[in-house]
């Protein structure tokens, strides 16, 4: 099974970057996580609606067929860790692989959100785009050794 993160922007930190890199090759081989960005259309004088079609269609390029979407969204369902780790061991079970996509500086265009077969949400804060790929596949990894039976803190 092979998580992909798809992110609007290409420009991040070199501390996200390395952040992203170390959890990463953390997964085991059975369980693959990619990040694919997807480049941030151009401002000008496009309104918002036309901003999300146009990273709307970079956004569907980016997904492998038949893949479980998940839309991050400030809309979206809070998950505590232990639920995300169930939501992963379900999506592991369904062994199709898993988009979980990040939004531009406009979000995600509302009928790709309406369209995704969940939407979640990491926080009630704003966070920076490069802060939202960390968190993420931190949480991933988290939820990750959980069920492989890791030790968990808050147990």
């Amino acid at each position: 099974m092979r998580l992909r993160v798809v992110a609007v922007g290409q420009r991040v930190p070199d501390w996200a970057s390395a952040a992203w890199d170390d959890y990463a090759k953390r997964f085991p081989s059975e369980l693959r996580v990619e990040l694919k960005a997807v480049k941030t259309e151009p401002r000008g004088s496009r309104t918002v609606e036309q901003l999300q079609a146009a990273e709307r269609e970079r956004i569907e390029a980016a997904i492998p067929r038949g893949a479980r979407v998940v839309a991050l969204d400030e809309r979206g369902t809070a998950l505590t860790t232990a639920a995300l780790a169930s939501r992963l061991k379900d999506w592991q079970l369904e062994a199709a692989d898993v988009a979980l996509v990040i939004g531009g500086p406009d979000g995600l265009d509302p009928a790709f959100r309406a369209a995704a077969h969940e939407r979640i949400r990491l926080s009630d804060l704003t966070l920076p785009h490069a802060m939202v790929r960390v968190l993420l596949v931190e949480q991933l990894y988290r939820a990750w050794s959980i069920n492989a039976g890791h030790p968990y803190h808050r147990e």
